[in-house]
């Protein structure tokens, strides 16, 4: 049985990550005592005991774990810490035919950040295909629940008054246009050029959208919305999670509008295309606490111990 300790349990993800793995009969879980989680030592004893680690830490105090460790176990690192770190294998097991072996066998695997999934997924399959650029500066636009920023942005959300509801409806944020997921995502996506970033957290607990804007004049060659989908459609033909849906979505609007939490409490990613003559717009929909983080964790863990990538996820 392989025995699985959470270091930073106590976190957003790693709540998530623990409630997901408690009724699972093929692992055992390893469990810090509350009073020691932040103690070098017993966090030491717990990563030697352990066959796979899970750092759902921020990045500083996964880099210490990492040290700690001292490769006694694996380890799945949930910060941005390790993500273009060489020797570290990316964890999304859908970007490359190869990826999931390479998850499979690596002794330490960076979970992906929620934002990036959908750009890479959406981005990567149009430049390989040769229909964009590498070099082509793209535009990212993003809105994602609250639960994204950790536990000081959910208690801040959920003790406002109502003046600070309504201002607080909608807010973009990492207006320097130096958001720490960016790297990841230009690298992953195998763009020259670092894409413009935009995100914003709205009023609301989980789920997002990553949106990417083109014209059809970037495009290296002619293609309409059909054939984009096309592509997107035969690249994730057989993948459990990723549902590319029909050229303009109908079934997924809700009288013209696109919610972003119908994928929540679900490890599924939906895919869209949507646009004109002139223009498209790529989508990318899921949970931000699924997908987009703690369901990445488990697929990710389900490949690492040699067991079916599905087992405790629901598509």
């Amino acid at each position: 049985m392989t025995k699985i300790f959470i270091d930073g349990e106590a976190g957003t993800t790693g709540l998530q990550l623990a409630q997901r793995l408690a009724a699972r009969q093929d692992l055992e879980l390893l469990r810090i005592d509350p009073s020691e989680r932040k103690e070098r030592q017993a966090r030491t004893r717990m990563l030697a005991a352990a066959d796979i680690a899970v750092l759902c830490l921020p990045d500083d105090a996964a880099r210490e774990a990492v040290t700690l460790a001292a490769d006694s176990c694996r380890i799945l690192d949930a910060s941005t810490a390790h993500r273009t770190a060489d020797g570290w294998v990316y964890g999304l097991p859908e970007m490359l035919q190869t990826q999931r072996q390479a998850i499979a066998n690596a002794e330490k695997v960076a979970n992906p950040g929620c934002y990036p999934q959908g750009f890479i997924l959406l981005a990567r399959p149009l430049i390989e295909a040769n229909l964009l650029s590498a070099s082509l500066p793209l535009r990212v636009h993003a809105l994602s629940g609250y639960s994204g920023g950790g536990r000081a942005m959910i208690e801040a959300y959920q003790t406002f008054d109502s003046v600070t509801s309504e201002r607080w409806n909608s807010r973009p944020y990492a207006l320097s246009l130096q958001h720490k997921h960016v790297p990841e995502m230009q690298h992953y996506a195998g763009c020259t050029t670092a894409p413009l970033f935009a995100p914003a957290v709205g009023n609301y607990y989980q789920g997002m959208l990553v949106q990417l804007p083109l014209f059809r004049s970037e495009l290296k060659s002619p293609a309409s919305l059909g054939d984009v989908r096309e592509l997107l459609a035969d690249r994730y033909a057989d993948e459990p999670f990723i549902d590319v849906l029909p050229t303009g979505a109908e079934s997924a609007l809700e009288g013209g509008f696109l919610a972003p939490t119908a994928c929540n409490n679900s490890n599924r990613i939906e895919l869209m295309v949507f646009g004109n003559t002139e223009q498209m717009l790529l989508v990318a929909r899921y949970d931000n606490l699924g997908k987009g983080a703690a369901g990445a964790a488990v697929q990710n863990l389900n490949l690492m111990m040699g067991v079916e990538e599905t087992t405790g996820l629901t598509g």
